[in-house]
């Protein structure tokens, strides 16, 4: 019964590994507002096989941001969803039907910058609806490839202003849609879930796990601590991808 439920190609003590990391990155993306995703993805390349990283990843996400979305329902902007949905349609699109992948090292680099300079650049006006269509539209079709862009996506959500209980809401939000529509694409593209349901599953319950204890600690935050966490969280992701691009181009 066990090893019907576990994959083969990931085994059990793999498994429950990721069982626990799933609900400690939701509980961090829940009480933080993002790097939940990333980190999964990261424990996941460690112990999966490359060829099921990102779809995989992608079916956890969708339960992940789908549970915090449902516990912070009020919270969410709606019209920003819509603009990033229609975005990444045509984002999944591009990357699912592309052969090319981008040199790794120009990625890591330019989404770290991006995030940098969202988080410490000048103040910018909320972005208007082109520019969240646009988000919307680059980070999908980067996400086909890289797997986990909330930090590029939160980036974004951070320059609207919201307070703390929009932002996480709406990130998780747009992020259901986002990681919806890639899984869908790579079911279209042939790949087969099957295997991985129970895994996946269980992964989506402990995350839900995670995010309620996630929002406990949210809710009793002050908006001001909020504010300066996720601007840290950011920074030492966006210093990780940099420091990647840097190592994959040679020059350390």
């Amino acid at each position: 019964m066990i090893e019907w439920l576990v994959p083969a190609d990931v085994g059990l003590a793999a498994s429950l590994v990721l069982v626990a990391v799933s609900a400690a990155t939701s509980f961090l993306t829940a009480a933080a507002g993002i790097g939940g995703g990333i980190v999964l993805i990261a424990v996941m390349a460690v112990l999966v096989p490359a060829a099921v990283l990102i779809p995989v990843h992608g079916v956890v996400q969708i339960g992940s941001n789908a549970g915090r979305t449902a516990v912070m329902l009020r919270s969410v902007q709606w019209r920003v969803i819509l603009l990033f949905s229609l975005g990444s349609l045509v984002g999944a699109a591009l990357g699912g039907m592309t052969a090319v992948r981008l040199p790794p090292a120009v990625l890591n680099i330019g989404l770290a910058g991006f995030i940098l300079w969202s988080v410490w650049g000048p103040v910018m006006a909320p972005p208007g609806r082109f520019k969240v269509v646009a988000s919307g539209a680059f980070s999908s079709f980067l996400t086909m490839f890289f797997g986990a862009t909330g930090p590029f996506v939160a980036a974004t959500i951070k320059t609207m202003k919201f307070g703390r209980l929009e932002h996480v809401a709406t990130h998780a939000a747009c992020m259901v849609a986002q990681h919806g529509i890639k899984v869908f694409a790579f079911g279209l593209l042939g790949f087969n879930y099957a295997p991985y349901a129970a895994l996946i599953v269980a992964m989506i319950v402990s995350g839900f796990l995670g995010t309620l204890l996630g929002r406990h600690v949210l809710v009793r935050m002050k908006e001001e601590t909020f504010q300066r966490v996720i601007a840290v969280v950011l920074s030492v992701l966006a210093l990780r991808l940099l420091y990647e691009g840097v190592v994959l181009l040679g020059l350390v």
